[in-house]
């Protein structure tokens, strides 16, 4: 990509058509306008002084409106382009695309930081639908297909941190027909997998495993082992490790959870050896994966062990997402190891970096967690406000079982209090766009 500041001191780029033509319409408009003004001029002074002025009067008049026609023709291709592009609803100009794209990207680094994540989010609420206007009006073409990818990338990112997998198929079904339009398979590998992620948030297993597949099978043989091939990869690993975990959600204790949470820990294994070189974003993530397997396995310990370099990670990386997370499941792991009060002391960290960076999941599952820990210690009150925190985070149609049934017992003390951690962190925050924007070559 070639940005002005390479180009070489003292050398202009050259002119599109398009503006020259503009110039040379400018130049006659201003000359029928000069000449209308210069002759009326001439014909008073010449017709005080020589009683003669009338035929000066007639050829700069003359010339005023051969200039002026000559001005409407040169701008008429220029006139009518904007009524069109004004009657198909296009207020975009052809720079727009381009300069949206790496407004996007820049903010979609800084979601989830400790530096701007706060204002990247408020940026993408505002934005968000400008982006996907600016989408929909754009034809596919090779020499757009890029910046095009890389606003879907920023709102992959966005989709995922709101929980929104619907939007997020429609984002890779649109990618998929970029793809098709301008022959990209690398560009179809990736909608494929981001197919994937939207269908495994939506229960929909089967799909998301056909959908990984689908992407396998896509992927250009001639990148050989690019960065970019290599990322894609680790993402496919990292999204059949997430497939198995929840498969072991769904299953019953026994055999069959057993090896399924044994199955996502060999995906990790993978994805650990197919990164593309040191990057903090997928260490992180693979050791709060790791840690959700061992705690899976109730081995808490083993799960310390990787929380503690991923939040070490995090911390030095600004990634006040990663770091947050690490944080709660912490938290899980002490519950665990029955210390109630270190693991309120991680929950509330955690739910102070979420709310930091306005990602509210995170921060209704450290509420939830938290009430949840209220109504063991028998304190219904205060475990009812702060449930009720949670709820009030969390989409109004959106389902949340667990949550409803601690609520209940906040509500009729008589009831059975469930069992608590029923509801631990099973499920990973939203990193993954990380994994290929970072590793991107």
């Amino acid at each position: 990509m070639t940005f002005p500041a390479d180009e070489k001191a003292g050398e202009q780029p050259p002119e599109k058509p398009a503006k020259q033509e503009r110039r040379r319409g400018d130049f006659f408009g201003i000359s029928a306008l000069a000449s209308a003004l210069l002759s009326g001029l001439a014909g008073d002074k010449l017709s005080q002084s020589l009683d003669s002025g009338g035929w000066v009067s007639v050829v700069g008049f003359s010339l005023t409106i051969l200039f002026a026609l000559i001005w409407a023709i040169y701008n008429a291709p220029v006139g009518l382009r904007r009524f069109r592009r004004w009657r198909a609803g296009t207020p975009h100009e052809p720079g727009e695309l381009r300069t949206a794209a790496e407004e996007a990207e820049q903010w979609s680094i800084s979601l989830g930081s400790d530096a701007g994540g706060m204002a990247a989010a408020e940026w993408f609420q505002q934005h968000e639908p400008r982006l996907r206007e600016l989408l929909s009006h754009e034809k596919p073409r090779d020499e757009n297909a890029d910046d095009i990818a890389r606003i879907c990338d920023a709102l992959e990112g966005w989709y995922l941190r709101r929980r929104e997998p619907a939007l997020l198929l429609e984002l890779s079904e649109f990618l998929s027909a970029v793809a098709d339009g301008c022959g990209r398979r690398d560009l179809a590998e990736l909608a494929a997998a981001r197919a994937a992620t939207a269908y495994r948030l939506m229960g929909e297993l089967e799909a998301a495993s056909t959908r990984l597949g689908i992407s396998d099978n896509v992927a250009p043989a001639r990148r050989g082992h690019s960065r970019t091939a290599a990322a894609l990869t680790t993402r496919r690993q990292v999204e059949r490790a997430l497939l198995h975990l929840a498969r072991a959600e769904q299953a019953p204790a026994g055999n069959d959870r057993d090896e399924a949470v044994l199955n996502a820990r060999d995906r990790l294994d993978d994805a650990r050896l197919s990164r593309p070189g040191p990057d903090f974003a997928g260490e992180i993530a693979i050791h709060i994966n790791l840690a959700i397997v061992h705690l899976y396995q109730q081995d808490p310990e083993s799960a310390l062990d990787q929380l503690r370099p991923a939040a070490a990670q995090a911390s030095s990386a600004g990634d006040a997402s990663g770091l947050a997370h690490a944080l709660e499941l912490t938290g899980v792991a002490a519950w665990m190891q029955r210390n109630a009060q270190e693991a309120k002391k991680w929950w509330q960290q955690a739910e102070h970096l979420y709310s930091e960076i306005d990602e509210r999941e995170g921060q209704a599952r450290c509420l939830q967690h938290l009430g949840s820990a209220e109504v063991v210690a028998g304190r219904l009150d205060n475990a009812r406000a702060i449930l009720e925190q949670s709820a009030t985070l969390r989409e109004p149609d959106s389902s949340h079982p667990i949550l409803t049934k601690y609520l209940k017992a906040t509500r009729d003390p008589t009831d059975p209090q469930p069992a608590f951690l029923e509801d631990s962190p099973r499920h990973t925050p939203s990193w993954l766009h990380h994994l290929l924007k970072r590793w991107r070559s």
